[in-house]
């Protein structure tokens, strides 16, 4: 696919969403927040980490920093150490306390609702602010692309791409834009717990008879 769908493909994309729907009606975004700072704080975390150990970090960080103006005032380094645990954590830490920054001086210490600025601050990329707009805002800005929804994109045959951008495309093409936020929760979930990297449980799966399976060895 190449963005624009046949009808075809909406209709296979259509009898997937109603199976997620069915399997999973309640899925949502696993890491843990209570306002749109603190899942920015938490997405940027999650990079090269489990959400699971991201909330192990985030239930002791957002006791101590409660506001844009606390992770843009706070010494570097003890955010570095309060954090080091996710991994890439220099990075991580100048990411969350520049863009910060910005929100304290630009926004108002809040955190924007589009697309644009929020690509425009440091350590935002579209899939985080993706996450931010769908998960925080309910707003439906595109399709979160993570390792789980790019690898069973390709798996059931909604694209062929690798690179995250052409996946978002070739999914906002296929799903009727109401379910672009949860769709993305519910093939999380499923790549957790059913269809797996190497070893995807076929014959357990919901979607096991319409499924094209490409790229599964038999």
């Amino acid at each position: 696919m190449n963005g624009t769908a046949t009808p075809q493909a909406k209709r296979y994309a259509a009898e997937i969403v109603r199976r997620l729907d069915r399997a999973y009606p309640s899925a949502r975004c696993s890491l843990g927040h209570v306002s749109p700072l603190e899942l920015l704080v938490a997405t940027i975390l999650s990079a090269q980490c489990t959400d699971q150990r991201v909330n192990l970090v985030t239930k002791d960080l957002f006791r101590k920093y409660s506001s844009a103006a606390d992770y843009a005032e706070t010494p570097i380094a003890e955010l570095e150490k309060a954090i080091q645990s996710t991994g890439f954590f220099r990075n991580k830490a100048k990411n969350i306390q520049q863009c910060c920054q910005r929100l304290v001086n630009e926004h108002g210490g809040l955190v924007p609702r589009d697309m644009e600025t929020l690509v425009g601050l440091p350590g935002i990329g579209r899939k985080t602010a993706n996450v931010i707009l769908g998960t925080a805002f309910g707003i439906a800005s595109g399709v979160v692309v993570d390792t789980h929804v790019a690898r069973l994109s390709r798996r059931l045959g909604l694209t062929r791409h690798k690179d995250p951008a052409k996946i978002e495309q070739d999914l906002m093409s296929v799903l009727p834009k109401e379910k672009w936020i949860a769709f993305s929760h519910q093939l999380i979930l499923h790549g957790r717990g059913t269809c797996a990297a190497r070893k995807p449980r076929c014959d357990e799966c919901v979607l096991g008879d319409v499924c094209p399976r490409m790229g599964v060895e038999t």
